[in-house]
């Protein structure tokens, strides 16, 4: 039985570090949306089955190997088609959030976008990765590298006019004073904004120079940085909750996910390894 109540099927949220920025993850199994506009930009990513949408007098299927982006106020209508369920997660980002993303971009003119549907797999993992991590809500290092990265890559690619987003430098020198202040400073709330201004960089501009020079992300650095101090911790037999709240993670489950996922143990595994004299 097709369910007609689409009430209790979606969620929509703000995301508190963004303001200007909303999210709405929504699972219909009838749906309909009359021609309508936003004042913001719309991104949106479907997940599971799809839908149809109508757009500047072009019909296409929304998919899950799809990306669909509208311009602010541009019309747009979309239906459920042959499709039994759909199940799409969106962005809404009011003027206040175009703006903050251009400044972590280093831009001040946003790009037009001419097409509305894009075939770019890379762009969809991304945009659902940036969604998970800001529905997560606990790490706002990631959350922000993820949304200049992922911003920064539909722009150059998609987007047409709008500012020039500026290539990192290469030079191993700035690196290296952000390197050393994430080993310095990798226990407090530390934010990519703080890093990147540290050596006059854009956000933008940091992830791409710690891809160049580390092979890693921001993020993904000071994240080695902080489990390489826990296992330290931990060989000395601090209580875990104590080595997550010393390192700079969110809580002692924070810990044990990038703990486990990095080295394939949990915590306290390494620490009874440890305190059995099996860790060096």
């Amino acid at each position: 039985m097709a369910r007609t109540d689409t009430k209790n099927l979606s969620r929509y949220w703000w995301d508190r570090h963004t303001p200007g920025l909303s999210l709405m993850c929504a699972d219909f199994t009838t749906q309909e949306y009359p021609p309508h506009t936003h004042d913001g930009l719309v991104i949106a990513v479907t997940e599971t089955g799809g839908s149809v949408i109508k757009s500047r007098g072009v019909v296409e299927e929304a998919r899950s190997s799809t990306l669909f982006v509208f311009n602010p106020v541009e019309a747009h209508a979309g239906w459920m088609g042959s499709s039994e369920r759909w199940r799409y997660r969106s962005f809404y980002l009011t003027q206040s959030a175009i703006d903050a993303v251009a400044r972590g971009l280093g831009i001040e003119d946003v790009p037009y976008f001419m097409s509305n549907r894009f075939g770019d797999a890379d762009l969809v993992g991304g945009f659902l990765a940036l969604y998970r991590a800001l529905e997560d809500g606990c790490d706002l290092f990631h959350e922000r590298e993820l949304l200049f990265s992922t911003f920064g890559r539909l722009y150059r690619r998609h987007g047409s006019g709008g500012g020039r987003i500026d290539p990192p430098p290469r030079d191993r020198a700035l690196i290296r004073i952000v390197t050393e202040l994430v080993n310095d400073r990798h226990a407090q709330d530390l934010l990519l904004e703080d890093l990147s201004a540290a050596v006059g960089l854009t956000p933008f501009q940091l992830i791409g120079l710690s891809k160049r020079c580390l092979g890693l992300t921001p993020h993904t650095y000071l994240t080695q940085v902080r489990l390489k101090r826990a296992c330290h911790y931990l060989r000395r037999g601090m209580p875990i909750a104590q080595v997550a709240a010393a390192t700079g993670f969110y809580d002692q489950s924070a810990l044990t996910k990038q703990f486990k996922r990095c080295y394939g143990i949990t915590p306290l595994q390494f620490a009874k390894a440890a305190a059995a004299g099996a860790v060096h």
